[in-house]
């Protein structure tokens, strides 16, 4: 949950050791134009289950409505395979049900009386569960604080989630298929990894954030805004979320050794081809341009890691480092195809088997995301992007972003004001316009964007509403 697309150090990040990630990722693909649909939880988590693009299913923003549409683990349950969900929950409304996971085991962080937190309760003796120890180092879930695991590293929640997820894998019956959803909520806040990743972090050479020189720096405050969005991280403060951060994707990365291994052993064992994916839900700004959290349209937080291996096989062409735009609405159709399952006649997503077998072929030509208003109005945006130009338009007032992600991976410098530019901005605005006609929100109105319209987190859609 919430990690960043850059933090791999097969990318070569300078803090961030995955060696178990970047050992997938030469396995098989790494997908380096990434993005999240909706870059929040809840519409990130209804895109992945679904495969379908927020503007086909209604849920633009951060909000939810009940899934009438078959979801991955319910289609590959159907099939014959056990599909289990170990750690955070999907975020999604109750009506939803278990959105096609036949188990789970759920942990959180900060939910009271899951499975996690009466694990807690009963190893450490105590009467309140982890919602206490996250009050008393002084953090929360959304901020960016940091400080080191209080406690024995084996308790951590990270280290529970791996540990379930393992005993599923030992204790699953060979004659079964498996889909095992290993649910981590790190790298999310609250920011504490065990004390040896945090240390190592904080006395590393950490990164600078990204410095737009579109960002307007003198209206940001070092205390941060009232949802804890814009702020300006600098000095030592940056420093220890850097390390909380940076620290709580290191242990995972530590974490999941065994936990591969054992999966790929399993699948040999049962006679089986086996698949990985390892993805996010969306990113975290960490200070870039000035920002914190998520629902942004810039790289922190909209681009993820993106990462599929698979058995000898399977076919599938070992070291690709692909650069065209995926999703992940891209999972749901690619995992049905290695199954052998027909895909729903309703689907957004696009099987990525035929790239993963090294074939020369375009994904799409460009992918669409977006975000409703979540922590102010002015947040709300729609992206184009092609892996190369990212295009922004902010509704509320119209305001425009070109980036060449090619020269200017971190979006600095942005390119909408420079007249030798003006034919790309027009070309990219154009297909805004032919993507948003007919939109209800009446954000086009088929010849121009029109801003200042409603932007609702839910709506309805012809599509889902007339069972197709």
């Amino acid at each position: 949950d919430q990690m960043r697309g850059d933090c791999l150090s097969v990318l070569g990040h300078p803090v961030v050791r995955t060696p178990n990630m970047d050992g997938l990722a030469k396995e098989g693909a790494l997908f380096r134009r990434a993005y999240t649909p909706v870059a929040s939880c809840i519409p990130a988590r209804f895109a992945l289950l679904t495969g379908l693009s927020p503007q086909t299913s209604g849920v633009v923003g951060y909000a939810a409505k009940p899934i009438t549409t078959p979801t991955l683990p319910g289609m590959l349950a159907e099939a014959g395979y056990r599909t289990v969900l170990i750690g955070r929950n999907m975020h999604q409304v109750p009506a939803s049900g278990t959105c096609g996971y036949q188990e789970q085991i759920l942990g959180s962080t900060y939910v009271n009386g899951d499975d996690f937190d009466e694990y807690f309760k009963k190893s450490t003796g105590r009467s309140e569960g982890i919602s206490k120890v996250i009050n008393e180092l002084g953090l929360n879930c959304n901020g960016w604080a940091a400080k080191p695991w209080a406690l024995s590293d084996e308790l951590h929640p990270t280290a529970w989630i791996v540990s379930q997820s393992r005993k599923i894998i030992a204790d699953a019956s060979l004659g079964q298929p498996l889909f095992l959803t290993t649910s981590f909520y790190a790298p999310h806040p609250p920011l504490f990894p065990p004390k040896r990743y945090y240390d190592e972090c904080l006395n590393a050479a950490l990164p600078h954030p990204a410095h737009g020189d579109w960002v307007e720096w003198d209206k940001l405050s070092t205390k941060g805004d009232k949802q804890g969005h814009r702020v300006l991280l600098e000095g030592e403060t940056l420093r220890a979320s850097q390390a909380g951060y940076f620290g709580l994707i290191n242990h995972i990365d530590e974490q999941i050794t065994r936990l591969i291994s054992d999966f790929k052993a399993r699948s040999e064992k049962a006679g089986r081809e086996w698949v990985i994916v390892v993805s996010s839900d969306h990113g975290e700004m960490l200070g870039d341009h000035g920002f914190f959290r998520k629902c942004e349209p810039f790289e922190g937080s909209a681009n993820i890691p993106f990462i599929i291996a698979g058995s000898p096989g399977l076919g599938l062409k070992a070291g690709l480092r692909i650069m065209q735009s995926v999703c992940l609405e891209d999972i749901m159709p690619t995992l049905l195809e290695f199954a052998n399952v027909a895909r729903p006649s309703l689907m957004d997503g696009v099987s990525l088997v035929p790239v993963l077998r090294g074939e020369n072929r375009v994904i799409r030509e460009w992918l669409h995301f977006e975000h409703a208003p979540c922590y102010s109005k002015e947040q709300a945006f729609h992206v184009l992007t092609d892996g190369r130009y990212k295009y922004i338009w902010r509704p509320l007032d119209g305001a425009e972003y070109l980036f060449d992600l090619e020269s200017d991976p971190l979006e600095e410098h942005d390119l909408s004001k420079i007249v030798e530019r003006r034919v790309t901005l027009e070309c990219w605005r154009g297909r805004l316009i032919k993507r948003l006609a007919g939109r209800q929100e009446g954000f086009s109105d088929g010849t121009m964007l029109v801003a200042g319209r409603p932007y609702p987190a839910l709506h309805n859609t012809p599509q889902l509403n007339s069972g197709k």
